[in-house]
């Protein structure tokens, strides 16, 4: 006969088995479907991240460190060829490389990484800042396949076919990504303080260059950013936001059209491009002036990075000085890409050092200066976008090997 258990325990046995219930009920409870869908509704299941942070690190003096091409390259643009330009100090822009904290960053194989992309697409949409770094992708990947050639089509600004294998890479200019258009003053009466004609954009529809590629390509790499402010679009031509084909009332200020912007193209994004496509987005590429704006005499002719302790005096919007754009914008892009998944490719840090390498005065024309004013907002080729591009071929390589 088994033997009976004293009375008086039947209490405590079950104060200690609701007890268990207890924890074990608080244990599972942070990961149920229903929290974790809470915490990130919109997060891809599938998105995988790099083992370290390559965006975090410091730029050192490496003599062995070459650039893959040359002023020679097709691909070129004249204002960004530093070196055919003759721009000042080109050998040590290029003989320094960027080491992330934690990790050491391969410069791309272009052979490895065509053989690896084989019969895929690769897309660039955005504003001057991602055709530079296109600029950069296309000579690097010729190394690899001389017999490249100029390709435009689906709506692409430019890029290049690398026949050998079958590998497409292309730029879409779309500066602001919604679509836009200039539409004059209707009004034949004579009004010398009002606007001229407005900019209309449209922040739920995509301008037309990228409108339809969705399909098209594997990788895509989105940014905007420099258009966004007042010396593109002043109050004698301004920039009105519209949705559902009418104006947004009340007008909304530059940076809220912004936000606007972002929220309907991300989400374009979202539910229009197949979740198989690796999506990525740029943020800022810093700009380098210093005593002025690009049209107020600013200039950039420096011949050594900063040190990080002079970042904040550059670049801090607290300092509200003529650089403070790129950190703002990111903000504001990092807010509406949170729980989707495109995945940040945050250039910034790695650039906000390199204010020794942009064209400045070395812009190949012998007017551009006194029309333009120094470049301090592009970059010299080769130069910094070639450690973009490396940065971005590991970063496709770690997520095709990875799924």
């Amino acid at each position: 006969m088994t033997p009976k258990l004293p009375s008086s325990l039947f209490p405590y046995l079950i104060l200690l088995t609701c007890l268990l219930l207890y924890l074990y009920s608080s244990l599972l409870s942070p990961y149920t479907p229903s929290s974790r869908n809470q915490q990130s509704p919109n997060a891809s299941s599938t998105q995988t991240h790099y083992p370290c942070n390559l965006f975090n690190g410091h730029w050192v003096s490496d003599p062995n460190h070459r650039p893959l091409y040359d002023e020679t390259c097709p691909f070129h643009r004249n204002a960004w060829n530093c070196l055919r330009n003759k721009r000042d100090n080109m050998g040590r822009i290029n003989s320094l490389k960027w080491m992330p904290q934690s990790c050491d960053l391969p410069q791309i194989d272009p052979f490895r990484f065509l053989g690896m992309v084989r019969n895929k697409r690769i897309g660039l949409v955005g504003d001057s800042l991602n055709e530079n770094f296109l600029v950069s992708f296309l000579c690097v990947l010729r190394v690899a396949d001389a017999g490249a050639k100029k390709w435009k089509r689906k709506g692409a600004w430019r890029g290049a076919y690398f026949p050998k294998f079958n590998v497409t890479v292309a730029y879409h200019r779309a500066v602001l990504l919604a679509k836009y258009e200039w539409q004059p003053k209707q009004s034949t009466l004579p009004d010398r303080d009002g606007p001229r004609g407005i900019y209309r954009l449209d922040v739920d529809i995509p301008a037309d260059d990228w409108a339809n590629i969705n399909n098209f390509y594997d990788v895509l790499v989105f940014n905007t950013g420099h258009w966004w402010g007042f010396d593109k679009f002043p109050k004698e031509t301004p920039l009105v936001f519209y949705k559902y084909g009418k104006p947004i009332i009340p007008p909304l200020e530059m940076l809220d059209g912004l936000k606007v912007v972002l929220e309907n193209m991300v989400s374009h994004i979202h539910k229009e491009f197949p979740g198989k496509t690796l999506k990525f987005w740029r943020l800022q590429s810093p700009r380098h002036f210093y005593g002025g704006e690009w049209n107020q005499n600013g200039s950039c002719l420096f011949d050594e990075p900063l040190e990080e302790l002079q970042l904040d005096l550059w670049f801090d919007p607290s300092k509200d000085g003529v650089n403070k754009e790129a950190r703002l914008l990111n903000h504001l892009i990092e807010e509406a890409l949170r729980g989707t998944d495109i995945q940040l490719l945050d250039l910034t840090h790695l650039s906000e050092f390199r204010v020794d390498a942009h064209p400045a005065i070395w812009l190949g024309k012998k007017d551009a200066v006194a029309v333009w004013g120094q470049d301090c907002m592009h970059w010299c080729l080769p130069g910094v976008p070639d450690t973009w591009v490396d940065i971005l071929a590991e970063l496709i390589r770690y997520r095709l090997e990875t799924g």
